[in-house]
């Protein structure tokens, strides 16, 4: 009998099929369709596979919800954190010109980044399509860990290509895509790497050097927490070798 994955190993684990809900997904002309019936006071009927109100053709995408996320972080780590890379004066989150918000989420000692993003939908609540990006942001930031890949990847990630099958032809060269925005590092960060480079008798000079700057302040945020990283595990490390 094998032993249950833990910790890290654990938000590998695929989704039981009761933990993974339905979400519509229309195309821009049924969005228009759907939209147009309502101005004239038609609305679509509710729909049988995830209770909403969308066009009766729209196709439906497996997720993971909030709920289901949360309860394999924390059987994962009981201590898992997430905060957002950037806040308001107010100390509040800070969205970015999209509305989207950047996070950083911590599992086991280890944070990686994840960007969530939700449109504005009609008759919202305050603060739900807010609610709706922080989750957005967890499960794209749990991915980076592992979490529902194989809802993300359709198909499976791990098969291995007969000997006698042929490789797939090369696909068209496509313009190369625009890379997304790093978000800086934070005080926060600067002050971190600082603590944890004394800590761990590393000195700053060497780190801006390893990549190329010549301020802590400079980096961006996921060099930051690959910094952050290094430097929780180098202390782990020299503290067991005593």
């Amino acid at each position: 009998m094998t032993d249950k994955p833990k910790g890290l190993d654990l938000m590998r684990v695929p989704f039981a099929a009761n933990q993974i809900s339905k979400l519509p997904k229309e195309t821009k002309k049924q969005t228009e369709m759907r939209k147009a019936d309502q101005a004239n006071g038609n609305w679509p009927p509710k729909c049988d596979v995830c209770g909403g109100f969308h066009h009766p053709k729209a196709e439906h995408l497996d997720y993971v919800g909030h709920a289901a996320l949360t309860d394999r972080l924390l059987e994962s780590d009981i201590a898992w954190t997430w905060e957002p890379v950037a806040f308001t004066d107010l100390g509040l989150p800070a969205f970015d010109q999209t509305g989207g918000l950047w996070i950083r989420l911590t599992v086991c000692g280890i944070t990686r980044l994840g960007y969530g993003h939700a449109a504005q939908k009609a008759f919202m609540d305050p603060g739900a399509r807010e609610k709706e990006v922080i989750g957005d942001a967890l499960r794209n930031a749990a991915m980076r860990f592992g979490a529902a890949l194989d809802l993300w990847h359709k198909g499976d990630l791990h098969v291995e290509a007969d000997d006698d099958e042929k490789p797939a032809a090369k696909p068209a060269p496509k313009a190369p895509a625009k890379p997304a925005m790093e978000p800086p590092c934070s005080d926060v960060d600067v002050t971190r790497i600082t603590e944890l480079a004394e800590a761990a008798g590393v000195s700053l000079d060497v780190i801006k050097e390893s990549y190329l700057v010549d301020d802590i302040a400079k980096l961006n945020a996921t060099q930051a927490m690959k910094t952050i990283n290094n430097l929780k595990k180098r202390i782990d490390d020299n503290g067991a070798t005593k």
